[in-house]
């Protein structure tokens, strides 16, 4: 390269000797730079080091949504990337955006990494050490936001407990009141000293008219309401507002109150209606309590089932059980915009994993999937058996990757979302879950309108003399 005078004017090389510049500066290019224009990008892989000769150069970083200057080379001298002579994964930090005419020194990261070990080998070593902190530091950063992520997934749960809960307090509440009817008209009844005959009529009656007639048209159930209301206060029935609802839920109608009157005639008719009412209401809300706890049970076993809790760390494992549980958990992701289809083989076996690794897996999988839709959409999971292998398809209707994307969603610190969104965990490591914790691969088939994330695991994973957990390195 000519000019060499000019570069070694740069204070960035003082005390390098002709030699040593000159070795530099041989395999290097000198690249002139017009404004507005991008030399590199963040998260490409940093394959140059750049050294600004002359000019000014913003380093630009996506942030919210929005570009933000984070850095300036506005001082001959400055330099920027370079990390690939330290790192294959390496790439650049920020996105370099000329605000003037600029040249720059372009030196190809192998060439800066021979460079470096002929003539500074304890430099080399201390540049290294110092970019494998940095990621230390950024992985760290990563595993704060799947903290932070886990938060927003128990809030999730939380709120889907709470729903059958508060459900479960408020039937209990209305429980007591129909026990306490159910009660005082059973001394209404002993003291209009009705006979054990009507009584069991009264309870013959009740029983013909239980859940197996219950009504789901609301507006046809709201007219039997008012013809019960009717017939209740033409036949001095107080309360009739009490009575009617659980009656006409249940299934009476005047026809049966007619024939209840029969049994029961005169003052009778009232408590003995009080008693079927609130014995149908209090069959209802005991259904109601059992469901609500029985879904509170689905639930907590759900969680089980993700986290893996009180299970050995490799064991066979069902994958459909745990895309199930991925669906509880990210519940409220899905719910009223995402299309949930699901494609489960048949004939897929259980395989030997570690389940809760996977569970992350499948987390980010299905994240990154409503994220790529960012509205209304279809998800769908596909499960199926080949040879030797079982695959698990997540599958979204999105815009898709582009080809460059897709090449780069595995590396290291790679991503297209803005801070805070997201679940902490990028592609890298999910590759690392699968293809070194596995056995298996992990691939992505994307075009517009339809992106498949696929992963293939070993039906029985080979064995190692030892076990390490998957993360960053």
């Amino acid at each position: 390269m000519d000019g060499i005078d000019e570069i070694r004017a740069l204070s960035l090389f003082d005390g390098l000797t002709d030699d040593q510049l000159a070795d530099l500066v041989a395999g290097s290019t000198v690249v002139r730079v017009e404004p507005g224009t991008e030399p590199f990008r963040e998260g490409e892989h940093a394959d140059f080091w750049w050294v600004l000769i002359d000019g000014a150069i913003d380093l630009v970083r996506r942030v919210g949504g929005e570009d933000a200057v984070v850095g300036k080379m506005h001082v001959p001298g400055r330099w920027a990337g370079g990390f690939r002579a330290w790192d294959e994964h390496g790439v650049y930090l920020a996105t370099a955006r000329a605000s003037a005419l600029s040249r720059l020194l372009r030196v190809p990261a192998g060439v800066l990494r021979e460079w470096v070990s002929a003539f500074f080998p304890f430099g080399g070593h201390l540049i290294a050490g110092l970019y494998q902190t940095a990621r230390s530091i950024e992985s760290a950063a990563r595993q704060r936001e799947f903290l932070v992520t886990l938060g927003k997934l128990a809030a999730g749960l939380a709120h889907e407990i709470n729903n059958p809960a508060a459900a479960a307090t408020r039937s209990v509440d209305d429980l007591e009141t129909a026990c306490q009817t159910l009660l005082s008209s059973l001394g209404r009844l002993a003291r209009e000293e009705i006979s054990a005959r009507q009584f069991i009529a009264l309870d013959t009656l009740r029983g013909e008219i239980e859940p197996a007639a219950a009504m789901h048209d609301l507006l046809a159930l709201a007219d039997r309401e008012d013809a019960l209301s009717q017939w209740l206060a033409q036949h001095g029935v107080a309360d009739e507002w009490m009575i009617a609802p659980p009656l006409a839920t249940a299934g009476a109608d005047r026809a049966w109150c007619e024939r209840a009157a029969a049994a029961l005639p005169g003052p009778a008719l009232q408590p003995g209606l009080e008693w079927v009412a609130s014995a149908l209401t209090a069959t209802a809300l005991l259904s109601e309590i059992k469901e609500s706890a029985r879904r509170i049970s689905e639930l907590v076993a759900t969680v089980k089932s993700y986290s893996q809790m009180d299970r050995a760390s490799l064991q066979r494992v069902d994958v459909t059980e745990g895309l199930e549980s991925t669906l509880v958990m990210l519940g409220q992701r899905l719910r009223d915009r995402i299309t949930v289809m699901r494609d489960y083989g048949p004939d897929v076996p259980q395989i030997e994993a570690y389940p809760a690794e996977l569970n992350q897996v499948w987390t980010n999988l299905v994240d990154n999937a409503v994220d790529a839709m960012a509205g209304p959409g279809t998800l769908k999971l596909t499960t199926r058996a080949e040879e030797g292998l079982v695959v698990v398809e997540v599958a979204d209707t999105g815009r898709g990757m582009s080809r460059q994307v897709a090449d780069r969603a595995f590396e290291a610190f790679f991503t297209t979302k803005d801070a805070g969104q997201g679940v902490g965990l990028g592609l890298d490591i999910a590759q690392r879950i699968v293809v070194e914790r596995h056995d298996g691969t992990i691939s992505i088939d994307s075009r517009p309108g339809e992106t498949v994330l696929r992963v293939r695991l070993p039906i029985r994973r080979p064995r190692t003399p030892s076990e390490h957990p998957a993360g960053p390195e």
